[in-house]
């Protein structure tokens, strides 16, 4: 399939201006970073919180490189008068925000400070006009920056069908402060919260309770060994393979620096309201994780569910409750807000894991839903989800991701 022709055609449609001179490498570049100081254990915020984070440096990069070329809404920081490089206004405010949230991760020949002052000089952005402009986009997004609430542990109920901390680690509940965290584009956390799962008497909580039992036990399932590949290959850290793959679209097919601005900070502010998402319904229904449904099976109050204390899934269950999965809101998100950007979900690209036990690293697809069906179905090849809780996040997602799209960075009228 040839992409090319096709995303031509689409830059009349969807307001796409992309002059062959544009540097929008300084996008992905300042993404990779982002992500390597939001990973950075200690001095970062790795996992979901992050996604916070991320939020901040793509939707400053944005509003920086709009308040110079003008052609979309900007997202909270409006410049007037702003004249200069949109290159160096988007590495300034990248950098800005950056700097701003993890300071200790500024020293150092390997630090943001380096890492800032080499791209400059690299790129012959000295003294540009462009790197105050970026310097106030920062200033301003940093202003929203969402921190981390205090609460108690929180270690769920005993009664069938609620969550518990699930071994081996059977720690609390982690980061639940996302339910209470104020989302960058939604009005409210639980605005896309679903029906609750099916009841466990029922006969759709039976066929996925054996779906997932059979498919996503360590041993004795019946997964074929492509399932286990895949399965792995989607255990990877979901916020940087993502990141990876947008990147790696964005630079075959979004060279200007505007549209590849909007099309970050589009998919940031989508996927980090997402996870708050998913957040709150994981923990307003705490619903428990397949490994306690399992070993309890037998207690729940469904004689046909048949259970076994030995039950163990794939991979280890992450320490907060089933549904929505985390996972799936955050595919869900990055794959509608990529096909609303594009104007088709019939698109070629690639995703990459960095998975131990992957033993494919690359994964091709013709389509970006085609991804996404992937990751409802390894889900249930871990273990670690039951089959409703995936197809419920995927719907938020893309609820999320359509909402975000339709009503935030819109193409300015006779631009």
């Amino acid at each position: 399939m040839t992409r090319l022709p096709r995303l031509a055609a689409l830059a009349i449609v969807c307001g796409l201006s992309w002059p062959s001179t544009a540097q929008a490498n300084v996008v992905t570049y300042w993404n990779e970073v982002a992500n390597q100081a939001v990973a950075a254990a200690v001095v970062g915020r790795p996992g979901p919180p992050g996604l916070l984070d991320l939020a901040l440096v793509h939707a400053a990069m944005h509003d920086a490189v709009q308040a110079i070329d003008g052609r979309y809404e900007p997202y909270f920081a409006s410049i007037p008068g702003a004249e200069g490089s949109t290159e160096a206004a988007a590495a300034a405010a990248a950098y800005g925000v950056l700097a701003g949230l993890y300071p200790l991760q500024r020293p150092g020949p390997t630090g943001l400070d380096q890492k800032y002052a080499n791209y400059l000089a690299a790129n012959s952005l000295g003294g540009n006009p462009g790197l105050a402009v970026g310097d106030e986009a920062a200033a301003a997004l940093l202003t929203q920056y969402r921190p981390l609430i205090p609460l108690p542990a929180y270690l769920g109920g005993p009664e069938p069908g609620q969550w518990r901390p699930t071994p081996p680690a059977n720690a609390s509940g982690a980061f639940e402060f996302l339910r209470y965290t104020k989302p960058f584009t939604l009005l409210r956390p639980s605005q896309f919260r679903p029906d609750p799962p099916p009841p466990l008497t029922s006969g759709d909580y039976l066929r996925d309770y054996n779906e997932v039992k059979e498919l996503g036990a360590l041993t004795g399932s019946t997964r074929t060994a492509a399932q286990t590949d895949q399965a792995h290959f989607w255990s990877d850290n979901f916020i940087a393979q993502w990141n990876r793959a947008l990147r790696a679209i964005a630079e075959a097919h979004v060279p200007d620096i505007g549209d590849s601005a909007r099309l970050f900070a589009l998919a940031s502010l989508a996927a980090a309201d997402a996870a708050i998402t998913a957040w709150e319904s994981k923990y307003h229904f705490s619903f428990w994780r397949p490994i306690t449904a399992i070993r309890e099976g037998d207690a729940d109050g469904n004689a046909e569910t048949v259970g076994d204390p030995a039950w163990t899934s794939l991979i280890a269950t992450p320490p907060y409750p089933d549904y929505t999965s985390g996972a799936n809101n955050l595919t869900g998100a990055f794959t509608r807000i990529l096909e609303l950007f594009f104007g088709t979900d019939e698109f070629s690209f690639s995703v990459t894991s960095n998975a131990p036990l992957a033993v494919q690293k690359t994964r091709d697809f013709a389509r970006f839903s085609q991804a996404a069906q992937e990751v409802v179905e390894a889900r249930v090849y871990l273990g670690i989800h039951f089959r409703f809780a995936d197809t419920a996040a995927r719907a938020q997602g893309r609820r999320v991701a359509h909402w975000a799209f339709m009503r935030f960075l819109r193409p300015v009228p006779g631009s």
